[in-house]
């Protein structure tokens, strides 16, 4: 049987911040993989105003048990107030899947 993937995406404000997060998550076995985009601007409306900021939008690649762990540790170690915290149902081939549930036990 294939193990529920999913990816979870979020942002963070800089590339150091960005790098201890997946490291961590990683090394906690929260995330098989943690893919960390390059600079961005995101627009987004936050407390009636309209923000422009930096950020690094970030991948990263779980199973479905390990999300209440993840994101629980995730909302530890942000900075913000309100993280992106965006699930989407993956699929991937049985090797990789299997892959990724023996990485997050």
């Amino acid at each position: 049987m294939t193990p529920d993937l999913i990816l979870i995406l979020t942002t963070m404000p800089d590339d150091d911040r960005a790098a201890q997060l997946a490291r961590t998550l990683v090394e906690e076995r929260l995330a098989a993989c943690v893919n960390v985009h390059a600079p961005m601007a995101s627009t987004y409306r936050w407390k009636g105003d309209v923000e422009i900021e930096p950020e690094r939008q970030m991948v990263i690649k779980t199973t479905r048990d390990r999300r209440p762990a993840l994101e629980a540790r995730l909302r530890a170690l942000h900075p913000y107030e309100l993280p992106e915290f965006i699930v989407i149902d993956g699929a991937g081939s049985e090797a990789y899947a299997a892959w990724v549930a023996d990485s997050t036990p």
